[in-house]
């Protein structure tokens, strides 16, 4: 299902002048995943994608083909009401030996996570989530509202899963909004659990915060990949202009079915998203929902 096109709208008018074009500095060769590199993403894909299901259905493991694709996990709690608080759900995949965390992306038929992503405001995190974070780093006040709503609730689940399953590795996936609240929980996560090694994979992931949240994520993350589909251009907003940068990580899916990683913030090569889609009417809307690997996000 389109999860897109009104968020597109709102975040289009923010970027009205063409952003400058990012410092060219030294990078890393640009490489395509392998085969199996890719396939190693599949099981991800689809807990993304199940992100928007009910919370009942998730709880249950019965959310059709998103829960079929994984037939082993075993949930432990799931929330959030679509609206306020985004679906998110928390469970065990004894076949990867994580522990998974989901979140739901933008639903357009519902106007609070439009508002939330259309407030690109940068404001510093909140003491009492993030302890110890400095002030330098600001985020994405709209994403950091979504991702304060279930966080309680959501360290209570991995405490819970990481304890019941004798777990030590965590899992955060999100597309769209929920890759944003994903991003800020694999930084909020740590603050809180130790002993614990945590991954993370967005899907179309949106800037979430400035330079020096970029640098902290590059420096504590010991695992980030964001996945970029094509022509989508939400992962180009909110514009570097306003002061956002992505942290290192990408991956961009090519027209030609190649994934290419692109090292460093916001890679200006033609490989990559900032260079592939400059300007937000570079993009196509349609390519935000995937195909990630054949996996299409919604419910």
């Amino acid at each position: 299902m389109p999860v897109v096109q009104a968020f597109a709208i709102i975040l289009a008018l923010q970027v009205v002048y063409a952003v400058p074009a990012p410092v060219l500095q030294t990078r890393q060769a640009i490489t395509g995943l392998s085969t199996s590199q890719i396939s190693a993403f599949k099981p991800y894909n689809y807990y993304a994608s199940a992100g928007y299901c009910q919370p009942a259905a998730t709880l249950a493991w019965n959310c059709g083909a998103n829960c079929q694709a994984n037939p082993t996990f075993e949930p432990v709690a799931s929330g959030g009401d679509g609206s306020s608080t985004q679906f998110w759900f928390v469970g065990y995949d004894p076949a990867l030996q994580t522990v998974i965390v989901s979140h739901q992306g933008t639903d357009p038929s519902e106007i609070e996570p439009l508002l939330t992503d259309g407030d690109v405001s940068l404001t510093t995190l909140d003491s009492s989530l993030f302890p110890g974070i400095s002030s330098s780093v600001e985020v994405h006040k709209g994403f950091a509202a979504a991702q304060s709503q279930a966080a309680p609730q959501i360290l209570s689940a991995v405490n819970t899963a990481l304890s019941q399953y004798a777990a030590n590795h965590v899992t955060i996936v999100g597309h769209s909004l929920g890759a944003a609240i994903a991003l800020l929980d694999s930084v909020y996560l740590p603050l809180h659990i130790s002993g614990v090694t945590f991954k993370t994979v967005g899907y179309g992931l949106p800037r979430v915060g400035n330079q020096a949240f970029a640098d902290y994520v590059d420096a504590h993350l010991t695992s980030l990949t964001h996945i970029n589909n094509k022509e989508d251009f939400i992962p180009i907003l909110p514009g570097m202009f306003l002061g956002y940068v992505h942290p290192s990580g990408e991956v961009h899916i090519q027209d030609s079915g190649e994934w290419a990683s692109c090292p460093g913030q916001d890679n200006p090569s033609t490989q990559c998203i900032v260079g592939d889609v400059p300007e937000i009417w570079d993009g196509d809307e349609s390519d935000h929902d995937g195909p990630y690997d054949g996996v299409e996000m919604g419910c």
